[in-house]
């Protein structure tokens, strides 16, 4: 049996992580008992939290919907990570991450669900019929991440909408952004001069000189030039 998924385990953390490339089941799960199950059965067969690196088109909507709910179901928390694209039926197995990151580079998909129909006008409108009520289940999953209306939502399938990695974010598709380890500076960084100290020292030596009052002790001058100095 081919799978679109394969799983590891961290080097560093040994925690599970999870590749879900390519198209999600390239046969329909709609009759298919063994796929989902086997699906399943991994995923409930550790403990622990659960990284997702997602990169796929899309796919069937039967398989996304029940991945989606297994994951919804799975007790520890699971981090979606959107490395190339999470596209039509990717984008909804996205949904079920306690958080969502994309890379900077990043794209997310929606659009409405397709389908192909043989038959005559009445197998012609059950199809519509069919299709409207797959669009109200991808838009209860889109609903509950984004928290937008569901006008708004159907809007964006409506016109088949595209949204980079900011754009995701900021309409609640997404909860952050990949970053680089390696490049967040470890300890704060600061400019010194010692030139610019030494100035400003002497400008403030010179001041207090030329401001002291006639008759004042070398003693009382010198302690404040101490003072002045530290």
């Amino acid at each position: 049996m081919k799978h679109f998924w394969n799983w590891a385990r961290d080097a560093d953390t040994g925690a599970r992580v999870l590749y879900l490339d390519g198209v999600i089941a390239e046969e329909s799960w709609f009759d298919d008992d063994i796929t989902p199950a086997a699906f399943k059965s991994e995923l409930f067969s550790g403990e622990g939290d659960v990284t997702i690196w997602l990169n796929s088109p899309g796919g069937d909507c039967v398989a996304a919907s029940r991945i989606y709910a297994m994951l919804m179901d799975y007790p520890g928390n699971v981090t979606v990570k959107i490395d190339g694209i999470a596209a039509s039926a990717a984008s909804v197995i996205a949904m079920a991450g306690t958080s969502v990151l994309m890379a900077p580079t990043a794209l997310m998909m929606c659009h409405n669900p397709l389908t192909i129909a043989i038959g005559d006008s009445e197998e012609m409108r059950k199809a519509m019929g069919m299709l409207d009520e797959v669009k109200e289940s991808i838009l209860n999953a889109y609903e509950i991440k984004t928290g937008m209306s569901r006008v708004k939502l159907s809007n964006l399938m409506d016109a088949e909408t595209w949204l980079s990695a900011h754009k995701a974010i900021e309409m609640g598709f997404a909860d952050g952004m990949l970053e680089d380890e390696k490049r967040k500076p470890s300890t704060e960084t600061y400019a010194f001069s010692r030139r610019a100290v030494t100035n400003s020292l002497l400008d403030k030596v010179r001041s207090a000189i030329h401001t002291e009052p006639k008759g004042v002790p070398i003693a009382s001058l010198d302690k404040r030039l101490s003072l002045i100095s530290h």
